[in-house]
């Protein structure tokens, strides 16, 4: 199965984005990809946190979800649309970071709100992302038939979420052969422990890994790490892209997760 991670610099203009992400993802069906990952925050990179409240939707009505049911059907892909603030019922403060996906035929599939929210201050930087979102609590996987005749089980998980080794070993347990991480990672982070954690993640459990990240300095004049990668279950690094808009492609083949979880049972000698 042929898969596509998606790179953006995503601005403070929605239209802009959006034209952004349908030219990447044409880009993307074009050269065969039956999966496409949108990065953290495709549709807006605010110039305050607070910027997302005025974009959030209902689950199930608005112009990103209609945006993104639109390509996935029109572009005939599993589309995994990044993230998007989801209205948080009776709190006018906050929203759920959330990724949804869309089947080819453009219905919504899955939904999995961020779990862990983001904190981090050096003395330069400071970041508190619970100031405006409100936590998930939900693992979510969800099948994916693809061309040649295989199901994959995939898990759901956002940025942060990569340095909490328990989520990705709960889709482990669950049977997921793929694990999808959207992210906006900082460059100070990202340079540190993005791609370490990338390939740590995959190795653990065995599993493809792709991830789709902002990658540039941002309107804002935050700078995101980028380097959108591919990593395959014994943590070779398959594609990748450093900085700027772009299309990461990679062939998947399902055989070699199963012959990785074969010569090495590492999944059946769990004890804890």
């Amino acid at each position: 199965m042929k898969v596509a991670a998606i790179q953006m610099v995503s601005s403070t203009r929605v239209p802009d984005n959006l034209a952004q992400a349908r030219a990447l993802l044409q880009q993307a069906a074009a050269a065969g990809a039956e999966l496409a990952l949108l990065p953290e925050y495709f549709c807006l990179m605010g110039q305050h946190d607070s910027d997302k409240l005025a974009l959030a939707e209902p689950y199930g009505d608005g112009r990103l979800q209609q945006f993104l049911a639109q390509c996935a059907r029109e572009l005939g892909v599993w589309l995994v649309g990044g993230t998007i603030p989801l209205a948080a019922p009776a709190d006018a403060r906050h929203v759920f970071n959330s990724t949804l996906v869309f089947s080819p035929g453009g219905d919504c599939v899955a939904r999995y709100d961020k779990i862990h929210l983001f904190r981090f201050d050096n003395g330069t930087e400071r970041y508190d992302e619970s100031a405006v979102l409100l936590a998930g609590n939900q693992p979510t996987t969800f099948d994916l038939d693809s061309r040649d005749g295989r199901r994959w089980c995939v898990g759901l998980s956002v940025c942060y979420d990569l340095r909490f080794a328990e989520l990705y070993r709960a889709y482990a347990r669950a049977g997921a052969q793929l694990l999808l991480v959207p992210s906006a990672f900082t460059y100070t982070t990202g340079q540190a422990h993005w791609e370490v954690l990338l390939r740590a993640r995959a190795i653990e459990n065995l599993a493809f890994v792709l991830a789709a990240a902002q990658g540039g300095v941002h309107d804002n004049q935050r700078r995101t790490w980028g380097q959108s990668l591919a990593i395959d279950p014994w943590g070779e690094v398959l594609a990748q892209q450093v900085q700027g808009p772009g299309v990461v492609l990679a062939e998947l083949d399902m055989a070699q997760v199963q012959a990785c979880r074969l010569q090495l049972p590492a999944l059946q000698h769990r004890v804890l």
